[in-house]
């Protein structure tokens, strides 16, 4: 499934059927696999950030039956158990929100035990859910050389399952509103392959996943004038091999024009290779999103316009829509975008993704 995708569908768990943030009366536990790298704990972070929900992070892998359970204490000649102040309650987090159960599969049976009341009934001994909170599992695959435990099929059972695999269009339009380094976009563009490699058999201490890439970003930003530490860094983050095509990928878009040149309509070469102009079409879809709203409006035209320049007519479909879905502005109503429309209506679907 789609990272998107399952965006959607924690969007619906969280949306009542009158479209308030609040949890629907038919909500149902939803667990979450995938391997590791592939965003899922962001997933559901972004969601509740969306709705303006509060989120509770339990991590199992690292409690002990008590610690969910609460501890026993004697009151008059009965034991009641001391609810856990990290459970959510709706006078302290709000009165809807998520309670994410990450890394539920590398929690110790033990743990989990103690997890199916609140899961399936929502409630554990005297404490319950608050009703506008929606709850959440994640956790590796078996097969990822995590530190698994086979999932029991009594608490299998007490979830609606999903499983996350990378895809290059959702990471891409998140990296472009999070501001990620151009280079690093189109390079994964070019090269799609390395968005994420994980073998299971072979693994290594690095390799490439849409979370290290993430920290690749920040190694350009770190160390790019110094070129053995950005080296080293890149190693470190996706793997040797991976640095390597990334590094040489670097040192050829170096002599790129300025985007706002190209935007300004000014004479300059456009490139002919394929990778440099992905990375000349990122570059300008990144330009435009930091501007403000009325000169991105001004830009659309100039936009469209690089967009029926470019060698590649491929690479142009991408710069449009890319440049649609991170600004949102009503692209679709410009006479150029008519014009450049009908030069590539064998290549473009008007279907938003």
């Amino acid at each position: 499934m789609r990272p998107s995708d399952c965006q959607r569908i924690i969007d619906r768990e969280l949306l009542s059927p009158d479209g308030a943030t609040h949890r629907r009366a038919a909500s149902v536990p939803i667990m979450l696999w995938g391997p590791p790298g592939v965003g899922k704990s962001q997933i559901v972070a972004s969601a509740a950030a969306r709705h303006g929900a509060a989120i509770v992070d339990i991590r199992l892998a690292q409690m002990e039956p008590t610690d969910l359970r609460g501890i026993p204490f004697k009151d008059g000649d009965t034991v009641v158990w001391a609810v856990p102040r990290l459970l959510p309650d709706a006078k302290r987090h709000g009165a809807c929100g998520v309670l994410f159960l990450d890394e539920i599969t590398s929690a110790v049976p033990t743990v989990t035990a103690a997890a199916y009341q609140l899961i399936l009934d929502r409630r554990l001994g005297e404490y319950v859910v608050p009703p506008g909170w929606v709850i959440i599992a994640a956790g590796n695959r078996h097969g990822d050389r995590g530190v698994t435990y086979a999932m029991p099929a009594p608490l299998a059972n007490r979830f609606v399952h999903y499983e996350i695999e990378p895809h290059l269009e959702d990471w891409t339009h998140w990296a472009i509103a999070q501001g990620i380094d151009a280079r690093v976009i189109a390079f994964l563009r070019f090269r799609p392959d390395l968005l994420f490699q994980f073998d299971a058999e072979r693994q290594h201490a690095a390799f490439p996943t849409p979370r290290s890439w993430e920290y690749a970003d920040r190694a350009l930003r770190k160390f790019e004038g110094d070129p053995v530490l950005l080296r080293e860094s890149l190693k470190g983050c996706v793997g040797a091999a991976t640095a390597a095509a990334f590094g040489a990928y670097l040192q050829h878009v170096a002599a790129l024009p300025d985007p706002r040149r190209v935007l300004a309509g000014e004479p300059v070469t456009m490139p002919q290779q394929v990778e440099l102009q992905y990375a000349l079409a990122t570059a300008i879809v990144q330009h435009v999103a930091r501007l403000d709203r009325a000169a991105q409006k001004q830009m659309l035209p100039a936009v469209l316009a690089v967009a029926r320049k470019l060698p590649q007519r491929e690479i142009g479909v991408m710069l449009v829509g890319d440049v649609d879905r991170a600004l949102g502005l009503p692209l679709y109503d410009l006479p150029a975008f008519v014009e450049w429309a009908a030069e590539v209506r064998d290549l473009i679907s008007f279907e938003r993704a």
